[in-house]
């Protein structure tokens, strides 16, 4: 039996997941979209703090350095600015060292739509762009939480919660509050619950 070609794994990462662009999207939010590029192309080479995936992002990236050279992750930034706002974007990739050399820029328009074009197994977002992809057909995760701060300690670390008890429903406020025995427990008690 002849072992199946080896596939790289291409993951779709949101600029608002890769950095923290919170104060930007408040000023887009507050006025407008013309207000939001005079701001991004203004404090386009002054570097975007980290958002909540560039650590899981950095590790990825890191793991290539691990893999046979004919395997390999690549990370692809799909964006909703525009090439002119996204610039920033891009300087702030290259500020952090990051191996991302491709992405969309869609001007507003939604990313996800570019995943098949550049051959993504994965879309992840803290958006909700990720219902939008996942209604369409296209594997998506929504990032939950904000990190507090970068773990360096070599692992990447994945929770999947395919039934959303541990985010969305009631077991999920039991296993932050109690534990994981409690979480077990509450999940146990509702197994006959739809």
């Amino acid at each position: 039996m002849t072992q199946p070609e080896a596939k790289n794994l291409v993951v779709a990462i949101s600029s608002r997941a890769l950095f923290d662009l919170d104060e930007a999207h408040c000023i887009y939010e507050r006025d407008g979209l013309e207000a939001y590029s005079a701001y991004q192309i203004e404090k386009e080479d002054e570097a975007l703090k980290p958002g909540q995936a560039f650590p899981m992002v950095k590790k990825l990236l890191a793991l290539n350095a691990q893999l046979a050279d004919q395997l390999r992750i690549e990370v692809i930034l799909l964006s909703r600015n525009s090439a002119d706002t996204g610039l920033r974007v891009f300087n702030s990739i290259e500020h952090y060292g990051l191996d991302i050399t491709r992405a969309a820029f869609c001007g507003g328009q939604p990313p996800w739509r570019y995943i098949d074009a550049f051959g993504c197994q994965l879309f992840l977002s803290a958006e909700g762009d990720v219902r939008v992809a996942l209604d369409n057909g296209v594997a998506a995760a929504t990032l939950v939480s904000k990190a507090t701060a970068e773990i360096d300690d070599g692992q990447l670390r994945f929770a999947f919660d395919g039934d959303a008890v541990l985010i969305f429903r009631r077991g999920g406020a039991g296993f932050k509050r109690e534990g994981l025995d409690a979480f077990a427990a509450s999940e146990d008690a509702a197994r006959d619950d739809p």
